[in-house]
């Protein structure tokens, strides 16, 4: 092959482009048609369901459902969540399903083992069929995001997010990876994942833009099909809806991916045309490949939240498009729809959702749904739908002949959990997945016989290159005994230059005694999911130039550095790029960090072993601020464009980058109110007095008229990153941050965010103390703190947090706050504030609970 430059590589993939891009008809699950043509005055193409109606099957529904009871009927249509549900109450309340919600695990244990997972399935599947206290023996489902791999399970096998498998152009693989991400997750007693996503991210400030394969629809249309048949099993064959295999819900319908600006849960606009186009594309292959469930998304549409998105839900999915399995909702998702809350919400089933995920909620949206079916709110025929749509898919997965999760086909066989066969496999996918952006002078594969230092904060830590909703929501907080099955990427270059004569290094700081040959720097995001992982702009950490400082150092001892790049997006890291002497888009890779180094490095006997496959799936922007950088869009000018991607036979050469980011400094951090010293953006920090009167702090020190309150610069991480709050104890003062517009903070509220405060006792209270947060005259919600902070150790910085539901129960209106934080007492204190954002609930180090 001949060589080319990676400016030629990126005309290459430009002119690939329009091939690739733009066609729906004809992408398909297996061999049947997805499809017929759409028309201009429906765009919606209409799918052929695959399940030919089964005569004996509908006579088993109708027979049992004459003898259900209205009750048990609307217990069918509620999900709860194992961290706020019982098997008593399944036994008494007769629901249809349970969850496990990213941070709900046995004993509210983020590792707890398969055998505590599996025992949880059996006590609730027992409850379930339990008629001593009345009702049918209906069995539940228990779903789970097993989204990459069975993720919530210590030890199991975790493949790349999603970004990274759609840069692997493999749709057979996603087949594969489907058929071990079911057969590890029924092992632990699920039937069902809370998979695919098939998101079209147009926006990738989104928290979620690693959940999608690509910003193209033809790729997401190409892979959805083939997972969905790897999770359930192909329509006609044995092994459909088998012991081994699971229900998928193909999500979440509809929008998600194109949300104004990337806010998770945020409002699409666009055109019908525009929203099937590219939003839609996944789910006609979905359909014909047998989906069993579709969840609704969080977002809206062109202003209507899609929980209540009738023409949608109902016309468009089930009409149009023939679904046949039943609509599960997000997260208290249906709480969103105007006029509803999380306990009362007819409107979400007459729209066409049939399960309720109603986490917490299950008891009060049972309650209110069974008085809106008897007063007619709710009709009979409506409710009958749903339960018809719900139990059809019980029957066809057997449950109703299945028995206890333990004694099906592969419960408790936990030596299939990481199996070496099913890593295999997740290697293979992390081979395909890397995409090389820079080789110059072809530095890369390295040879392992060499004195490698490997360094970064990514080397040697699985749960950072693992990511979000890995063991918990946001993939925090974990540490290395959490993954037994499995190999940083350090470990797995360490393993190939040992087996070489080589010799590897570790040294998170890039620190060194014998100079090495060549570093192999690993950095990149800190684990995130929804809501946290939402961002501003498309610059990597600013303000935080530790990695790059990192890489320049080590090029400064005449040291050549390869760069592998952990993250859940394109970013812009020109400085990064210009600095390393080879780049590599690394995603999340999961478990298998040795996939990293078959890549990296040669053989032993000095030939290459794997050259990168990998091609971006997502344009890579030219500045912080290019968020309309989607290929086919209108003045296309990526960095490196859709398909890009070198292999070991292109010449690898690139440029120096601007380093101009296009940031201007008006951008404010999602979720963070108060950092590095300063309020954040369209915040102030004040000092007021207990009559509301006092200062905006501009500069430090300052301090109220009477110095009863006065604050200082303080070191955290950086200099004077944090401030000194001195209370003399003379009368009642308050600092606080004011929003300059009132913050709508009720989705980081039904998401299960906390206000995390980041601070350290220098001088404990001596009598009370509180934190609140405002929303207006009259309008507050105020937490003692005086206790947690007294007991907490003087002088150590700690994280503490309270749910923002406590705020809410306490009185806030959480979705109109005008003063997000605000911390007071009449009495003498000393704390110091480095951080004041929204965080996940495993994030804080101490937590003030709603009682407090």
């Amino acid at each position: 092959m001949s060589a080319m430059t990676s400016q030629d590589s990126m005309r290459r993939a430009g002119a690939l482009i329009a091939g690739l891009m733009l066609a729906l008809v004809g992408c398909k699950g297996g061999d049947r048609p997805a499809q017929a043509t759409a028309t201009e005055a429906d765009p919606w193409p209409q799918v052929a369901w695959p399940l030919a109606e089964d005569a004996a099957l509908e006579k088993r529904i109708t027979d049992l459902m004459a003898g259900m009871t209205v009750e048990e009927k609307v217990g069918q249509l509620v999900q709860g969540d194992i961290a706020s549900i019982t098997p008593d109450d399944v036994r008494r309340y007769r629901l249809g399903s349970i969850l496990a919600g990213g941070n709900s695990d046995p004993g509210g244990r983020y590792d707890a083992s398969p055998a505590e997972w599996l025992a949880l399935a059996d006590a609730f599947y027992d409850a379930s069929m339990d008629t001593s206290q009345g009702g049918k023996a209906i069995p539940l489902l228990f779903g789970i995001d097993a989204v990459h791999g069975q993720s919530n399970i210590i030890g199991a096998t975790l493949f790349p997010h999603n970004i990274g498998l759609g840069a692997a152009r493999n749709p057979e693989l996603l087949r594969r990876i489907g058929e071990i991400t079911a057969l590890e997750t029924r092992v632990t007693g699920m039937e069902w994942t809370f998979a695919p996503t098939v998101a079209v991210p147009q926006d990738d400030r989104w928290g979620r833009t690693y959940e999608g394969y690509s910003e193209s629809p033809t790729v997401v249309a190409s892979y959805a099909g083939a997972m969905v048949e790897g999770l359930q099993g192909r329509i006609g064959s044995p092994d459909f809806l088998d012991g081994r295999h699971v229900i998928a819900s193909v999500k979440h319908f509809l929008g998600d991916g194109g949300t104004t600006g990337g806010k998770d849960q945020g409002d699409t606009r666009i055109s019908e045309a525009e929203l099937v186009r590219i939003h839609a594309a996944g789910y006609p292959p979905a359909i014909a490949a047998g989906a069993q469930t579709a969840m609704a998304s969080f977002n809206s549409v062109n202003g209507e939240k899609m929980h209540g998105h009738r023409h949608y839900l109902t016309d468009v999915l089930k009409g149009r498009m023939n679904f046949g399995g039943f609509v599960v909702g997000d997260w208290n998702g249906h709480g969103q729809i105007k006029g509803c809350t999380t306990t009362d919400c007819p409107a979400t089933i007459n729209a066409g959702l049939d399960m309720a995920m109603a986490s917490d909620s299950w008891k009060g949206f049972y309650e209110t749904t069974l008085a809106a079916v008897k007063d007619g709110r709710i009709t009979a025929e409506r409710l009958d739908d749903a339960v018809r749509r719900i139990l059809r898919v019980k029957f066809r997965l057997g449950l109703f002949e299945a028995g206890r999760p333990s004694t099906r086909a592969v419960g408790g066989q936990f030596a299939l959990i990481g199996a070496p066969e099913h890593r295999a496999v997740a290697r293979q996918a992390v081979r395909e997945s890397l995409v090389l952006l820079k080789n110059q002078n072809g530095i890369l594969p390295l040879s392992p016989k060499q004195r490698i230092l490997v360094a970064g904060d990514g080397a040697d830590d699985v749960g950072k290159q693992a990511g979000g909703w890995t063991l918990n929501w946001q993939g925090t907080g974990t540490t290395r005994k959490d993954f037994p099955n499995a190999d940083t990427i350090f470990e797995g270059i360490a393993q190939q230059a040992r087996a070489a004569g080589g010799e590897a290094t570790l040294a998170i700081d890039g620190r060194y005694t014998v100079k090495p040959d060549v570093a192999v720097v690993v950095f990149g995001e800190d684990p995130y999911a929804e809501f946290q992982g939402d961002l501003p702009t498309l610059a990597y950490k600013p303000g935080d130039e530790t990695d790059l400082g990192l890489i320049r150092r080590l090029k400064e001892d005449g040291i050549p550095v390869v760069a592998v790049f952990l993250s859940g997006r394109p970013l812009w890291v020109n400085r990064e790029i210009n600095a390393a002497d080879a780049f590599v888009a690394a995603w999340l890779p999961g478990s298998e960090g040795g996939g990293v180094a078959d890549v990296l490095l040669r053989g032993p006997d000095g030939r290459m072993q794997h050259d990168f496959k990998g091609r971006l799936s997502f344009s890579w922007p030219r500045t912080a601020t290019q968020y309309a950088n989607n290929v086919g869009q209108k003045d296309y000018a990526p960095l490196f464009p859709f398909g890009f991607g070198l292999s070991y036979a292109d010449k690898g050469d690139l440029a120096a980058l601007p380093e101009v980011s296009g940031v201007t400094g008006n951008e404010g951090a999602t979720g963070v109110f108060f950092a590095r010293g300063d309020a954040g953006a369209g915040m102030a920090l004040r000092l007021e007095d207990g009559a509301g009167q006092g200062m905006t702090v501009i500069s430090v020190p300052d301090a109220l008229a009477d110095d009863r309150l006065k604050i200082t610069g303080v070191d955290h991480l950086a200099q004077e990153d944090g401030r000194r709050l001195a209370w003399s104890g003379q009368g009642e003062a308050v600092v606080a941050l004011q929003s300059h517009t009132p913050l709508d903070l009720q989705r980081e509220a039904n998401g299960d965010l906390m206000l995390l405060t980041t601070l350290r006792v220098d001088v404990a209270p001596r009598g009370e103390a509180w934190l609140s947060v405002g929303c207006g005259a009259g309008c507050s919600a105020r937490i003692a703190i005086g206790p947690t902070l007294a007991a907490l150790p003087v002088g150590q910085w700690t994280r503490v947090g309270i749910p923002l539901k406590c705020l809410a129960a306490a009185g806030a209106k959480v979705g109109a706050l005008d003063r997000p934080w605000s911390v007071g007492t009449a009495d003498a204190m000393t704390i110091s504030v480095s951080r004041v954002a929204l965080g996940a609930l495993n994030e804080a180090e101490t937590t003030l609970g709603c009682g407090a």
